[in-house]
């Protein structure tokens, strides 16, 4: 019985891969989220319904003492840890004069941005892979990227979100080369625009302009992302997957549709 973490996991695509991994291979499951407790708590319940063990998490993923705190608690609680799943991050619009623009923007926000797309990933997986490398797990990362790390939307104004999801990116690539000598993989998904609960930010006439700049003319749902995560943290069918970042997005990444979305969007 493995022992996975998965942060942001209180919905969307976090609570989606905390379900199937309880339900697909019994693994026991901490749920990791900032303030939705009452959805994390749900979850929880949700991946208990298939017998294994869950422990909730609350707090900031971008401060390394919560992040330490965490790996510290559940290692103590569960023996090891088996899968670490780095899913927490989002995106705003740039805070900060009439047009958003990155002049303007106070540097707070940058700084909770890289905190929570990019640092987080590192707190966390420092600790985890101290652990696997001491007991000798032949363990998994599976980092949580965007389309956005390697095409950015500047009518969305998320240059901050970009550059954090791209240090991600080459986190993935640099982690992965040095932790595969001792049987860890390390390697990342890059999903495109996906239905979540936060879609509901966006009017019907702005979802209907992302489905018509999709290659495969619609967005992704929570169960075509999970999937790909479950094959990423899987031992046997990555043995020879290192430092990989793999998009899952109806193809926006390919024909540089994202550059196009030239829409009015609020955070």
């Amino acid at each position: 019985m493995r022992n996975i973490l998965i942060t942001g996991s209180s919905h969307g695509i976090g609570a989606g891969c905390a379900v199937a991994f309880a339900r697909d291979e019994g693994a026991n499951i901490g749920i990791c989220g900032n303030k939705d407790a009452a959805g994390a708590e749900a979850v929880a319940r949700e991946c208990e319904k298939f017998g294994v063990k869950t422990k909730v998490y609350l707090g900031d993923v971008g401060s390394h003492d919560f992040c330490k705190a965490t790996m510290e608690d559940f290692i103590a609680t569960f023996g090891k840890i088996d899968v670490l799943v780095n899913n927490a991050g989002g995106a705003l619009k740039i805070p900060g004069g009439p047009k958003g623009e990155f002049k303007d923007m106070p540097m707070d926000y940058w700084d909770s941005q890289i905190a929570l797309n990019l640092n987080s990933a590192a707190y966390l997986s420092r600790y985890a892979v101290a652990d696997m490398v001491e007991k000798k797990t032949e363990g998994r990362i599976v980092n949580v990227s965007s389309v956005h790390g390697q095409v950015t939307w500047v009518h969305r104004r998320m240059l901050p979100y970009s550059a954090g999801k791209a240090g991600l990116n080459m986190f993935t690539r640099a982690l992965g080369v040095e932790v595969a000598k001792y049987g860890i993989r390390v390697n990342c998904v890059a999903p495109g625009l996906i239905y979540t609960k936060i879609m509901s930010r966006y009017s019907e006439a702005d979802v209907r302009g992302f489905n018509h700049k999709i290659p495969v003319g619609r967005g992704g749902t929570v169960d075509e992302i999970v999937p790909m995560i479950q094959f990423l943290a899987d031992v046997e069918k990555t043995r020879f997957i290192v430092g990989q970042v793999i998009c899952v997005d109806g193809g926006q990444s390919c024909d540089g549709s994202i550059e196009s979305m030239n829409f009015n969007i609020e955070g």
